[in-house]
C-alpha cells in the first residue's frame, strides 16, 4: 500500500487514534483482515529504559470494532529487541502499544469502550455484542464485568456527594417456590433528582429483602459516607426503617408516596369486597353496581368523567354502600394532600387526615380502622415527605428498566453477573465509559 493509501485507509478505520498505521488488509469469510504495525519505532526497554537493539519481529492479533457491519481483527507487527543492558532482567522484549491494547488483552482498548456503551447505552444483549465482534460470550461478558467494577467500585470519589438514598425491594428472577433468595435490596443514589441536576444513580444491589441486608451494606460504608447521608426514601417496610435508624441515625426516613397511596388503595378495594358479599352473597361480577364502579374509585376526582360521575352517584345513593362511600372520601382526601401545589397546605391537610382517622372512624369501618392505625405509626416518615420531597418514584423506575434488562438478557442465573450488568445499565456510568 502507497502512502496515500494508508492515509485513507488509516482516516477511515480511525487507526491513527491507536498509534498505528495500517499496511495490508485483506477479507476472510466472516472476518476483516488489518495488518498494521506502530507508527513510532521504540526500542526502549520497559524494565531499564536502555535501548534495545532489533531482533525480529512478532504479530500480535487483537479483535477491533467492527467495519460495515463485520468483525474485524488488527494484525499488529511488533518488532522484539534485545536489551543492551547486561544486568537488566529482561533480555527479549518487544515493543509496547498501550495505546491499542491492555498488556495480554486480546480485544483493543477502544472496543471495551465500545462494549459498555453497547450495554449501557443501546442496551444491546452480550450475545448480540459478541456476534458483532466475532468473539465468544463469555469473553465480552468477563471484559464488561471486570470493567465495570473497577469504574463503580474501585473508583475514589464513586459515593461523593450522595445526601439522599432511595432503598426498595427488587425480584432478580422468578422461580417458582424461591424466597428471599429471589430478591435483593436496591440502593440508589437520588440526590441529583432532588437538586435537579440529573435522574437517579443505581449505586448498588444487596442480597436479601431485609433489615440486616441493608445493614451489612450501610456498614461495610465508611463513616463519613454515612454522615453525609441526611435522608433516606424507602416503602412501609419495617426491617428497612429500622436498618436507617441504626446504621444512618442522623438521616430522615421518608416513607415514599406511591406506596401509601398503594396502602390505601388496597383498603378501599377490600372494603368495596366486603360490602359487595355482605349485599349481594358473592364476589364481583358483570353487572354488579359495585364491580362496575371498581376502576372508577381509584380514579382521582378531577380525572372522572361526567359519565363516571353519574356511575358513582348512582351506586353511593343506595345506604347499603356507605361503607365504601366512606372509605372512597377518604382515598380522595389523601390523594389530594399529596397533589397540593402547596407542600404546606398538603402536609397540614394530611395531618388532619391521619389524626381524623387515628380516632374518628366507627368499628364497623375495620379497614379505615386498620388504615389509620398503620398510617398514624409511620406519620412522621409520611409528613416528611412534604418537608423534603424525596420519593421512591425514581427507584421503582430503575427497578421497571431492570426488568427490561432481564428481558434482553432472557433471564440471569448468576447474581454478581446480574448486579454488575444493572449497574451497566442504570448506574449512570456513561461519562466513565466515555472516559476509557
Amino acid at each position: 500500500m502507497n502512502q496515500t493509501t494508508n492515509l485513507v485507509a488509516d482516516t477511515i478505520c480511525r487507526t491513527v487514534e491507536l498509534g498505528v498505521t495500517i499496511t495490508g488488509a485483506a477479507i476472510g469469510e466472516t472476518i476483516t483482515h488489518i495488518d498494521c504495525r506502530p507508527v513510532e519505532h521504540d526500542p526502549a526497554c520497559p524494565t531499564c529504559g536502555q535501548s534495545g537493539r532489533l531482533r525480529d519481529h512478532v504479530t500480535r492479533v487483537l479483535a477491533d470494532l467492527p467495519i460495515v457491519g463485520h468483525p474485524t481483527r488488527l494484525h499488529v507487527r511488533l518488532p522484539r529487541f534485545t536489551c543492551s543492558d547486561p544486568g537488566c532482567g529482561v533480555s527479549v522484549f518487544r515493543q509496547r502499544i498501550d495505546r491499542v491494547a491492555a498488556p495480554k488483552a486480546s480485544i483493543t482498548r477502544r472496543t471495551t469502550r465500545w462494549i459498555l456503551h453497547c450495554l449501557a447505552v443501546e442496551k444491546m444483549s452480550v450475545s448480540a455484542v459478541a456476534k458483532a465482534l466475532g468473539v465468544g460470550w463469555d469473553v465480552v461478558n468477563s471484559l464488561a464485568l471486570s470493567t465495570v467494577r473497577e469504574l463503580a467500585y474501585n473508583q475514589p470519589g464513586h459515593l461523593d456527594g450522595v445526601r439522599i438514598l432511595g432503598v426498595d425491594e427488587h425480584k432478580w428472577k422468578h422461580v417458582r417456590g424461591q424466597g428471599d433468595p429471589s430478591f435483593v435490596t436496591v440502593i440508589v443514589d437520588l440526590t441529583p433528582v432532588i437538586d435537579g441536576t440529573g435522574p437517579a444513580r443505581l449505586l448498588d444491589m444487596v442480597a436479601g429483602r431485609s433489615a440486616a441486608a441493608l445493614t451489612r451494606w450501610l456498614t461495610a460504608r465508611d463513616q463519613a459516607f454515612r454522615d453525609r447521608v441526611k435522608i433516606v426514601a424507602m416503602d412501609g417496610f419495617a426491617g428497612y426503617h429500622s436498618a436507617a435508624k441504626e446504621g444512618l441515625p442522623q438521616a430522615r426516613t421518608v416513607m415514599d408516596p406511591f406506596h401509601v397511596v398503594h396502602l390505601a388503595a388496597e383498603k378501599l378495594t377490600v372494603c368495596r369486597q366486603r360490602v359487595q358479599q355482605i349485599t349481594l352473597g358473592h364476589r364481583g361480577r358483570s353487572g354488579d353496581p359495585l364491580y362496575g364502579i371498581k376502576r372508577v374509585l381509584l380514579t382521582r376526582k378531577i380525572l372522572r368523567t361526567d359519565k363516571q360521575k353519574a356511575r358513582l352517584e348512582a351506586v353511593f345513593a343506595d345506604e347499603q354502600h356507605i361503607d365504601v362511600e366512606v372509605t372512597e372520601h377518604i382515598y380522595q382526601d389523601l390523594v389530594a394532600a399529596y397533589a397540593d401545589p402547596s407542600k404546606r397546605a398538603g402536609k397540614l391537610a394530611m395531618f388532619k387526615m391521619l389524626k381524623r382517622l387515628k380516632s374518628g372512624v366507627p368499628t364497623e369501618l375495620a379497614e379505615l380502622a386498620q388504615l389509620g392505625r398503620s398510617l398514624w405509626k409511620r406519620r412522621k416518615e409520611i409528613l416528611a415527605y412534604f418537608d423534603t420531597g424525596a420519593s421512591n418514584g425514581p427507584v421503582e423506575a430503575i427497578n421497571g428498566r431492570l426488568e427490561h434488562l432481564r428481558g434482553i438478557a432472557l433471564g440471569f442465573r448468576n447474581l454478581d453477573h446480574y448486579i454488575v450488568r444493572s449497574l451497566i445499565h442504570s448506574g449512570q456510568l456513561r461519562e466513565r465509559i466515555n472516559a476509557l
